[in-house]
């Protein structure tokens, strides 16, 4: 049996991770197999809270170059969370999973407003809960909105799922010599520009000691096996 090493955790995932092989929108298999992963992972006795981007429908920063006001931008791009949440929450809930949605933005009819307090009493009673709409605050990304609550709830580390294996010196997708990092401290990926994450997720967890697993979601079992400890991924903790 896989026995976890951590008891919670807050699993970061992408809006383009649920394009799938489309350009635009949700791909259903690619929300059902992500369901079917964590839903695994819960059954360890795991408490998930979980913060998924909006880049597969609106992405603010890009739209705020192309003439609209970078606030409003943004906005638009936390409402696009909501909608993949929303989306995950009905993928998890056909799995069997209670889950809760809580948004930064109120909006009474589809979602609970985030409470540190409710938060943490759903986790507790085994639900997955899904944060949406970032921090609730324009020029925040969603990587800030991840550690933000993952310091919040007390989670044990934070899961960055990717389309790739881990951290790389470069590009693996341009360049094929990319070699891969398997453990790397926060300073490491703010003096190298590695571009993990935002600047102010990755100093927020270094300030707060938070572990941060980098890895690749498109292999099934990934998700349990850097839960339960396994050599997966490059793992970011305390600087050297």
């Amino acid at each position: 049996m896989d026995t976890p090493i951590y008891r919670r955790i807050l699993l970061k995932l992408s809006g383009e991770a649920l394009l799938g092989k489309s350009s635009f929108g949700i791909d259903t298999d690619v929300l059902k197999f992500m369901a079917e992963e964590i839903a695994d992972v819960r059954t360890l006795g795991v408490q998930i809270g979980i913060v998924i981007g909006g880049g597969n429908i609106f992405r603010g920063v890009e739209a705020s170059t192309k003439g609209i006001d970078r606030v409003s931008a943004d906005y638009m791009g936390m409402l696009a969370t909501a909608m993949n949440s929303l989306a995950l929450q009905n993928a998890l809930e056909n799995c069997g999973i209670p889950t809760r949605v809580q948004s930064a933005i109120e909006m009474r009819e589809i979602a609970e407003p985030f409470i540190k307090r409710r938060a943490t009493r759903h986790l507790e009673k085994g639900r997955v809960v899904i944060f949406a709409c970032g921090t609730g605050s324009p020029y925040l990304t969603t990587d800030t909105a991840a550690t933000l609550r993952a310091m919040e709830i007390q989670a044990d580390a934070i899961l960055k799922a990717t389309k790739v294996d881990g951290i790389y010196d470069k590009d693996p997708v341009r360049d094929k010599d990319a070699t891969i990092f398997g453990q790397i401290s926060y300073t490491e990926i703010l003096t190298k520009n590695l571009r993990v994450m935002d600047s102010t997720a990755v100093s927020m967890c270094r300030d707060n000691n938070l572990p941060l697993i980098v890895f690749n979601l498109e292999k099934k079992g990934n998700i349990r096996g850097v839960v339960c400890g396994k050599p997966i991924g490059t793992v970011v903790g305390g600087d050297k």
